[in-house]
């Protein structure tokens, strides 16, 4: 395993992190503890040193979980959970936090993230008598160690003020070779000396879809698409560590060997593959650039959505994962949870109006490319 200096703590961390998002399960609420904490303390034993929970993943029964795996292993990993709130009118940031000590049966927490935060968020948090001022006193008391965020924001430009603000140790956000928006802020980050925890290095699993294209941009290493994916993060100079949810035995050893190879890509390896991506998103540029100013669709139609999966199977080659996406927007949006309908619905509802084509800046025949969509996908 190799293990990085994170940013200005003091502390050296595994390149890979176990995210405990993706734990075997008994049932829908509950993790299988049978296989799951054993499979996390392999995880420790095998060097990786850092785990990542949170308060709703697995059922709500993660960091319940987590909290079991790290008996005997507190001293030796360190651990890192989220809090939501973000509202400075009520004491439910302090009550979050009293709640996933206990859930994790633990006295501290190592690292404390402001869970999902944008520049708006952000804002709130930081009045006067809000979960800013509750957050320094959790440290000053040592039950968080370090304060850090994670980023969800739309304008990847936002992500500079929050850094800038001095508070935080570190920046968990989204970085992959499908979504490079936060390139530039990582690098940013590292500057600013915050520790770098990429999430979604395999793209929330759309690159470990086996895929010759994402295979050949590494045409003399990569051996799966998922390699390659998390080979390109861990390239990076400005990251410390990529955060991946596994569930079984084989996703990590097949990570872990990944990662502990020095060195993941050359420079002309790195040069190369980034080449190739730029040329990718020309190419999915002609498609459409997924600017948003066709929306609002008055049919509910997601129309960047269902060009961005049109894309990743003409592109990138991943059809399996982007029909099954799409198939998720014929579900009736009252049946959906709150994440998935912002998905919009599919092709089927389109009347072709022509409201979305009239506000296009690139003048795209957009009811023809959501027709081929249909075909392709549906």
């Amino acid at each position: 395993m190799i293990y990085k200096p994170f940013g200005q703590t003091g502390i050296s961390l595994s390149a890979l992190g176990f995210g405990a998002m993706r734990l075997p399960m008994a049932s829908e609420n509950r993790v299988d503890d049978v296989k799951a904490v054993p499979l996390m303390q392999k995880a420790f034993e095998l060097g990786i040193n850092f785990i990542d929970t949170a308060p709703y993943y697995c059922g709500r029964d993660s960091e319940r979980a987590v909290g079991l795996a790290l008996k005997g292993w507190r001293d030796k990993v360190y651990l890192s959970t989220k809090n939501p709130a973000t509202d400075s009118k009520n004491d439910k940031w302090r009550r979050n936090l009293e709640k996933s000590l206990e859930t994790l049966d633990t006295d501290w927490i190592d690292f404390y993230h402001f869970w999902g935060i944008d520049l708006e968020r952000f804002q709130e948090m930081i009045k006067r008598g809000g979960p800013l001022d509750d957050a320094r006193k959790a440290l000053s008391e040592g039950l968080i160690k370090h304060l850090c965020f994670s980023f969800h924001d739309k304008e990847p430009q936002n992500m500079k003020p929050i850094i800038d603000s001095g508070h935080f140790t570190s920046v968990l956000c989204q970085y992959n070779l499908l979504d490079r928006a936060n390139e530039e802020n990582i690098a940013y980050a590292k500057e600013k000396g915050l520790g770098v925890i990429i999430m979604g290095p395999v793209g929330g699993g759309r690159l470990g879809a086996p895929s010759d294209a994402v295979k050949s941009l590494l045409k003399s290493r990569a051996v799966s698409s998922a390699e390659t994916a998390l080979r390109f993060v861990l390239a990076n100079r400005n990251v410390n560590m990529a955060l991946s949810g596994m569930g079984n035995e084989q996703m990590l050893e097949e990570n872990l060997k990944v990662a502990s190879i020095s060195g993941p890509l050359s420079e002309d390896e790195l040069t190369q593959v980034k080449a190739m991506l730029d040329e990718n998103k020309r190419l999915m540029d002609l498609y459409c650039t997924g600017c948003n100013y066709c929306m609002p669709c008055p049919q509910q139609i997601n129309i960047p959505h269902l060009f961005r999966l049109m894309n990743y199977h003409r592109v990138y080659k991943l059809t399996d994962y982007a029909k099954a996406e799409y198939q998720k927007t014929t579900v009736p949006l009252e049946k959906r949870d709150g994440w998935t309908k912002q998905f919009g619905l599919d092709v089927s509802h389109c009347i072709e109006c022509g409201q979305c084509e009239k506000k296009c800046p690139q003048k795209l025949e957009i009811i023809r490319q959501l027709k081929e969509t249909q075909k392709a996908l549906g």
